[in-house]
């Protein structure tokens, strides 16, 4: 009767609280710049060591600047920040992949990639987009600050234990139609507070059918629908992904896990307290054009011509819409863009930059779109020139910078100006999330690379 969450969850059950929280013990803490400085303050000041320091890993990628990493980052605050997240790791004993380090990247990129983050685990890390791990088959999901502190400091942490939620889509998607595009449709018909209060499995045709970097893609936008994570059940594309990885088990101890793994799934009589279904015939590439996750379109449709047709109170509505500068009932295809930003612990892994390339090949780069190609880690980076695609791109007239959060949220030199449209990868298009002032459409690799080479939004399907 169990579902896959109720197996993982109850599995690290240590107590339940009367009429409480549960204690909930965690496999893997991860730490950046940002979120962890108090939580590291805290166990100093408790004169406390961290509980089981082998299994917290560290990593500045907010604040890192995405050029001249070789040099003293410029910004102080951005340079206080990375330089004291390398000095608490050292004194608490913490593996710390730093700047320049070819370990280095943004957290919820390099994790899976390294093996880090395994199926049946418990992850956490301060930081929303934590979900992104639920895409290997474990329960991963964002915390407080003064939660980082109790994990590293019991390497447990009290949680009340959410609903569970299945979203099934099946069928086939369409060409030009990715991971990405599929969980802004599910934002779109849920809105950003569908799933509040719920922890996802997504399941069905189209979810089997994905590469693991397109799960990686689905889970981290999980929680912009308001769900505390999001997962897939893991199988044979996992097992396949995580073979030979650095931290992955190795040799009869890979056998033994995998044996294991592969218990973990829903049971076929699993009782959810929601189910949703969808069709992948329904999806075509999708773009945003408000100021929350939520307010989404396929590229041929029109802005909603009502508050009650985007599914949200009438002042928000407008309030985004002059935001943008956009009218209810007008089509975006063919608006200028400003800006084109590829990256993000949404899409900045390699599939991602191979959907890009495929779109610019033998184009050229429009002349007044300024284009940010950022990978998710070095090991990406190293991934694109072993493939060629850092040439194709080069062609094209695009640069690709060094790894880091970069114009996801303004916290390094990569900021959108104000007014200024940009087409992003990222995972949010707040008032001022790419830069004071600034515009975001949010879309795939494929949207964003049409608009670099037309300087318009353009389906991209008119390109491939």
């Amino acid at each position: 009767m169990n579902t896959l969450f109720d197996k993982i969850w109850d599995s690290h059950v240590v107590q339940q609280v009367a009429d409480g929280p549960t204690q909930l013990y965690i496999d893997r803490l991860y730490c950046h710049e940002v979120t962890s400085p108090q939580a590291f303050d805290g166990m100093r000041a408790r004169g406390l060591k961290c509980f089981r320091p082998e299994q917290i890993f560290c990593m500045p990628d907010h604040n890192t600047p995405t050029h001249d990493q070789d040099k003293p980052i410029a910004d102080p605050v951005s340079r206080k920040q990375v330089d004291t997240l390398a000095q608490n790791a050292q004194e608490f004993g913490l593996t710390h992949y730093g700047v320049m380090s070819k370990d280095n990247g943004i957290i919820h990129v390099v994790g899976p990639e390294k093996g880090l983050s395994l199926p049946g685990m418990t992850i956490v890390c301060g930081d929303s987009h934590t979900s992104t791990h639920g895409a290997m088959g474990a329960v991963a999901f964002g915390i407080g600050t003064s939660e980082v502190e109790m994990v590293m400091a019991s390497q447990c942490i009290l949680q009340q234990k959410p609903r569970s939620m299945r979203i099934t889509i099946d069928g086939r998607l369409q060409t030009g139609v990715t991971a990405k595009d599929v969980a802004l449709y599910l934002m779109s018909q849920l809105t950003t507070s569908g799933a509040t209060g719920y922890f996802v499995e997504y399941s069905g045709e189209v979810v089997r059918n994905l590469s693991m970097e397109g799960r990686l893609t689905l889970c981290n936008l999980s929680i912009e629908m308001g769900a505390r994570g999001g997962f897939v059940a893991p199988d044979e594309v996992t097992f396949a992904y995580l073979k030979d990885k650095e931290y992955a088990p190795k040799g009869e101890a890979w056998n033994k896990a995998v044996n294991y793994w592969k218990t973990l799934q829903s049971s076929p009589d699993a009782v959810f307290d929601k189910e949703l279904h969808f069709d992948a015939k329904d999806i075509e590439p999708r773009i945003t054009y408000g100021t929350n996750p939520g307010m989404g379109i396929g590229i041929s449709e029109s802005i909603p011509v009502t508050a009650a047709e985007a599914k949200m109170p009438e002042q928000g509505f407008q309030k985004a819409l002059q935001y943008m500068g956009f009218n209810a009932g007008e089509k975006l295809l063919g608006k200028k863009v400003d800006y084109v930003f590829l990256g993000a612990c949404t899409n900045g892994r390699l599939e991602d930059f191979r959907a890009f390339a495929s779109i610019v090949k033998g184009r050229r780069k429009a002349p007044d779109v300024v284009a940010w190609l950022v990978p998710g880690s070095w090991a990406v980076s190293q991934q694109i020139a072993d493939e060629g695609l850092d040439k194709i791109l080069q062609d094209a007239g695009f640069e690709i910078r060094q790894p880091g959060c970069s114009a996801c949220l303004a916290m390094n030199d990569d900021k959108i100006p104000a007014g200024k449209l940009s087409v992003s990868t990222s995972n949010r298009n707040f008032e001022g999330r790419q830069g004071p002032g600034s515009r975001t459409i949010l879309a795939s690799p494929l949207v964003a690379a049409a608009a670099a080479v037309t300087g318009v939004i353009t389906d991209p399907r008119t390109l491939l």
